[in-house]
């Protein structure tokens, strides 16, 4: 199994919207740039569990809230 393809997506486009943040303010806040999180948002990069923690914690929520995960 590829792990760089389980992962499937991300909340974080909603959860953004939700909290009324933009990708830069939760680069910030993450402590990554911008394209990071765009990139994260894209699927094009999965972020490393410590980076998915950080940014779920951001929210409020858990890692499996945030990101969506399959087998």
């Amino acid at each position: 199994m590829d792990v760089n393809r389980t992962l499937l997506s991300s909340r974080i486009h909603i959860l953004r919207a939700e909290h009324k943040m933009t990708q830069k303010q939760l680069a910030d806040k993450a402590g990554v740039s911008r394209q990071t999180i765009i990139s994260i948002e894209k699927g094009n990069y999965v972020p490393s569990l410590a980076l998915a923690y950080t940014i779920s914690k951001i929210f409020g929520k858990t890692i499996e809230e945030v990101f969506i995960f399959e087998d």
